[in-house]
């Protein structure tokens, strides 16, 4: 699942009832497996022939898996801190809502131990490309729709979800719902309100190209209902919920060979959209990737905004 400034690309196209008819791949929200059939040559002919819509298919999987690494890099160290300063530790049960892939999933399995358990859940799960040993459970679940998959959690963990879903209340019962009294919950989102820009220091035209192409994908998300400033609400929000002891912290990565894997892979994904929209030229495109490849610009990412609580 691939996302910016905290958001899923594919929301676009399932928000966006415009969708022109002849873009005709498969739903990625689908099974990788289900995917790969509608797709499969039906004789050797056709093997031996390029497929434009397999070809289509694994970039937007290569960019996927881009921008899941590139993010794990930017911010995991991040959330693992706050995991630390919790205490998770042997034992603990913990719920990953909305996982994105395997990387906090891995870390709290290793903390809590075999006596433990980590329930990891997604509405696409399939970054989980091997089954699930214990302590690790995996669930396709619908947080914005669905029951939480148990209670009396010591910890949950929602990275990248509250703004994505349509009814973020009742996401955020459901998370605060299946803790035990006294158990932790962090939620973590990015706000590209806070930092509208790609490069903060704009002292010539490449930098200058790179902001306007930002300010082209962020008029896409407002325009498909994003909340841009979603991250700053977090504290006020688990207090509402009527959690204890809020806090919360912000970081701001600038400068990384991650910053430029992100945006790469974001601008691939939303090229055609650009486009389509009058924001942008394929040649702005062009040159705006031949740019950030160089290595000599100084990307930031969004600031990623983490609040945490204790259930009463």
């Amino acid at each position: 699942m691939t996302q910016t400034d905290g958001h899923l690309l594919d929301d676009l196209d399932h928000r966006d009832h415009r969708r022109p008819p002849s873009d005709d791949l498969p739903d990625r929200h689908d099974h990788p497996a289900e995917l790969l059939g509608h797709l499969t040559p039906r004789d050797s002919r056709e093997q031996c022939e390029p497929d434009p819509r397999r070809e289509e298919l694994a970039r937007r999987q290569a960019d996927a898996a881009q921008w899941r690494d590139a993010f794990a890099s930017l911010f995991d160290a991040v959330t693992f801190r706050h995991f630390e300063a919790f205490g998770v530790g042997p034992g603990w049960r913990c719920w990953e809502a909305g996982a994105g892939g395997t990387t906090v999933v891995s870390w709290l399995a290793k903390r809590v131990g075999p006596t433990g358990k980590v329930v990891a859940t997604a509405a696409d799960t399939s970054w989980a490309d091997s089954p699930a040993r214990p302590p690790v459970e995996v669930r396709v679940h619908d947080i914005a729709a669905q029951e939480p998959p148990g209670e009396g959690f010591d910890l949950v963990h929602a990275r990248l979800v509250l703004g994505r879903v349509p009814d973020r209340e009742r996401a955020l019962r459901s998370l605060v719902k299946s803790l035990r009294p006294g158990g932790r919950l962090l939620v973590e989102d990015t706000d590209a309100a806070l930092q509208p820009l790609i490069c903060p220091d704009e002292y010539g035209p490449e930098q200058q190209l790179a902001n306007r192409l930002r300010h082209g994908v962020r008029t896409l998300l407002a325009d498909h209902g994003v909340d841009l400033a979603h991250g700053r609400t977090l504290p006020r929000l688990l207090r509402a919920a009527g959690l204890r002891q809020v806090e919360a912290d912000a970081c701001f990565p600038i400068t990384s060979p991650a910053c430029v894997g992100l945006e790469a892979a974001t601008i691939r994904q939303l090229r055609r959209r650009l486009v389509a929209s009058g924001l942008a030229t394929d040649h702005d495109i062009d040159r705006h990737l031949s740019h950030i490849s160089s290595g000599r610009m100084d990307l930031a990412a969004p600031a990623l905004i983490s609040a945490w609580g204790r259930k009463a």
